[in-house]
């Protein structure tokens, strides 16, 4: 993405922004683009007042914004901030700061695994055509902490025209839907023996 935002650092925002309802509300704006609380509030399953409250929280660190107002103007529009969120492991973090991703990134990964729950469960009502699309690869790597790097970010390059950011809707194939991509890359964590059962 072209304004891809720092990663994160603030542990106070990142905790602020680990709520569900908030990670679920720049879901919504950014792929339905601006709202009103009352509209938030229809999609992420929370009351007009709870979602206002959450939009000022997102606005507050700088992860949603006023937008131009519509018709009269009396309701108030948001709109999410340019950027995608990114939350790195530094090793220079503190205990505070490590904490504070470790919430963020176990409430983003939560979310994403409710997306692909979705979409299983929503795959026989897809077209053929959708569903030969549709792919789940898990793949073991060989690879230094350098080639890791270097292959987030080729397919940071590779995916980047086709953000919801991006991409100019007017210029997508007229059968163009919201779709998703789940990258995780990560060095597995050794696995520990669990023993062997006790005979009683």
């Amino acid at each position: 993405m072209t304004q891809a935002r720092e990663p994160l650092t603030d542990p106070v925002a990142m905790r602020a922004l680990a709520h569900p309802a908030r990670l679920a509300i720049l879901n919504r704006l950014q792929v339905e683009g601006p709202a009103t609380a009352t509209e938030v509030a229809a999609v992420v399953g929370v009351t007009p007042s709870a979602a206002s409250y959450h939009l000022r929280m997102l606005a507050k660190y700088g992860f949603a914004e006023d937008a131009p107002a519509r018709g009269d103007g009396r309701e108030r529009v948001w709109r999410r901030t340019n950027g995608a969120l990114s939350v790195a492991l530094d090793p220079d973090d503190g205990p505070e700061a490590r904490a504070a991703k470790d919430l963020l990134i176990r409430a983003m990964r939560g979310q994403a695994d409710e997306e692909v729950a979705r979409a299983l469960d929503n795959a026989d009502r897809e077209s053929p055509e959708w569903r030969e699309a549709s792919v789940f690869t898990r793949t073991a790597l060989l690879v230094d902490a350098e080639e890791l790097r270097e292959l987030h970010r080729r397919i940071e390059e590779l995916i980047a025209p086709y953000a919801i950011t991006e991409r100019d809707r007017t210029r997508a194939p007229a059968g163009a839907r919201v779709s998703e991509a789940q990258i995780n890359l990560f060095p597995r964590a050794e696995r520990r023996p669990h023993g062997l059962p006790r005979d009683r």
